[in-house]
């Protein structure tokens, strides 16, 4: 996979970096920064072109959990990086070879170890299908996707304290969206759990301690989407 593309028109004179496994022509800074730190290492490094103007660049290296990046300028075919001037490319890539070690404005010292390659080799992460066997069962496009109920939805049968008599009585529960209903049914004993509004205390039953546990985390979590204004 090639990250990197050089703009060269047909005929166009190849530029001698073209030569240079892992320069990367017109890759930019948050490019760079996303390719090493994704996929490189400690000492993983790159040369690209700088939008500091023609015939600048910048060598980019990871260190531990961040990217450095360096000036490098090439005038009438020297190369300056840092306090040293190479007559050539060659002389050039051979320093940052033998002498790896960068020292950085902020006192850190950083390592160049691994050429990070324009041309990266991936490989597939696909499975090849080796067959395909179809057989009849009457099911339709619409049978692939099956129905769900909505996110956040839940109803149920609860036992519920009356406001003025204090007895308690069945009620079929339904929470939609922001709205928690009750309607008229029979009354059978549960397991309590209570649920606090501010106007009104409503004591409720579960019929286990598992459903009473369900009915609290999703309106615990209906409650804090409420606060975030969602």
């Amino acid at each position: 996979m090639s990250v990197g593309s050089s703009n060269r028109s047909f005929g166009e004179e190849v530029d001698e970096l073209e030569t240079v496994g892992w320069y990367h022509y017109e890759l930019s800074r948050h490019a760079a920064e996303a390719l090493l730190m994704s996929n490189g290492v400690d000492g993983s490094f790159l040369l690209r072109n700088s939008n500091k103007g023609p015939e600048c660049f910048a060598l980019s290296v990871r260190a531990k959990d961040s990217v450095k990046h360096f000036h490098v300028r090439r005038q009438f075919g020297r190369y300056s990086f840092g306090f040293n001037e190479f007559a050539t490319l060659q002389d050039f890539t051979s320093h940052l070879a033998n002498q790896p070690l960068l020292g950085s404005e902020t006192g850190n010292l950083i390592v160049l170890r691994f050429p990070y390659p324009r041309q990266v080799e991936e490989p597939s992460i696909y499975e090849s299908v080796c067959v395909h066997t179809a057989m009849q069962t009457g099911r339709h496009e619409s049978d692939l996707v099956p129905s769900a109920p909505s996110l956040g939805t839940k109803e149920g049968y609860l036992v519920k304290q009356g406001a003025i008599v204090k007895n308690w009585k069945q009620r079929w529960f339904t929470l939609n969206r922001n709205e928690l209903k009750y309607f008229k049914d029979k009354m059978v004993r549960f397991k309590s759990v209570f649920l606090v509004f501010p106007e009104r205390t409503f004591y409720l039953c579960a019929k286990s301690g598992v459903e009473a546990d369900e009915w609290i985390k999703i309106l615990r979590w209906k409650l804090s989407q409420i606060r975030k204004g969602r």
